[in-house]
């Protein structure tokens, strides 16, 4: 059962009763559902937690104004003062919530017990680009100038964006705008609790170099796992992954 959080700005769904030690965040396009399978194997060890549907995905409303993972950390943080209960948390983000939850772990939290990486694109790979393609960008600079129909912006858009890009409407695209555009070097140098990169091997959309880098960007005790024949979706293909990092860290 989905639980309101922050006055209904944030939904949830409670594994266990009492004050959580985890909270999940999940990736961009997905939902808490993602941790169930790892929610429930901790929940079977004794270990309350909660997976949030972050803003605009699942049963969370969409931010009322478009913002990257720093806007986003400021609306999960009310949320887990209002769940630790006074008890410290570990927090796990995948991908996009790896993102949120990096900007929450470099802030003074006293709730905050340790964080557990996954796919998440904290850095940027040495020599990678993401300017848009040039076929989009005259077809964008045309429409500035009112040459091209918003309806044939739309499609270039859509034909050369991601399909995370084309899938996103109003403000949560320009949510994802914005955050594709983060790097978070000046937060990873500012976490201080114990850190643990749960990677797939065969994680395309973010290869284990950026567990890498990320790494050796922070000062924090750290540790890096990486699970073969897994790929960006390990919350569902290796779950008993997380928990054990998990339960390393309480």
């Amino acid at each position: 059962m989905l639980t309101a959080f922050a006055g209904g700005s944030v939904f949830g769904e409670r594994w266990g009763d009492g004050p959580p030690a985890v909270v999940w965040l999940h990736g961009w396009g997905r939902s808490s559902a993602d941790f169930r399978p790892a929610a429930s194997a901790l929940l079977e060890r004794g270990i309350s937690s909660i997976a949030l549907d972050l803003p605009g995905f699942g049963a969370s409303p969409s931010p009322s104004q478009p913002t990257g993972a720093r806007g986003y950390a400021d609306l999960i943080a009310p949320v887990l003062e209002e769940v630790a209960g006074g008890r410290e948390i570990v927090l796990v983000g995948h991908s996009f919530g790896g993102r949120i939850a990096a900007v929450l772990a470099s802030e003074p939290l006293s709730s905050l017990r340790g964080v557990v990486f996954t796919g998440a694109p904290l850095v940027r790979p040495t020599g990678v680009t993401t300017k848009s393609p040039l076929p989009y960008r005259v077809i964008r600079a045309l429409s500035k100038w009112q040459l091209v129909s918003s309806d044939r912006l739309e499609l270039a858009r859509k034909k050369y964006g991601s399909a995370d890009y084309a899938a996103a409407t109003g403000v949560m695209r320009d949510v994802l705008v914005r955050t594709v555009n983060e790097s978070y070097e000046v937060e990873l140098q500012k976490i201080r609790v114990t850190t643990i990169f749960v990677w797939g091997g065969e994680d395309r959309d973010v290869p284990p170099v950026i567990a890498e880098h990320a790494a050796r960007l922070m000062s924090a005790r750290n540790e890096i796992r990486v699970e073969r024949e897994c790929g960006h979706l390990l919350p569902r293909e290796r779950p008993l992954a997380l928990v054990d990092a998990v339960m390393d860290l309480l």
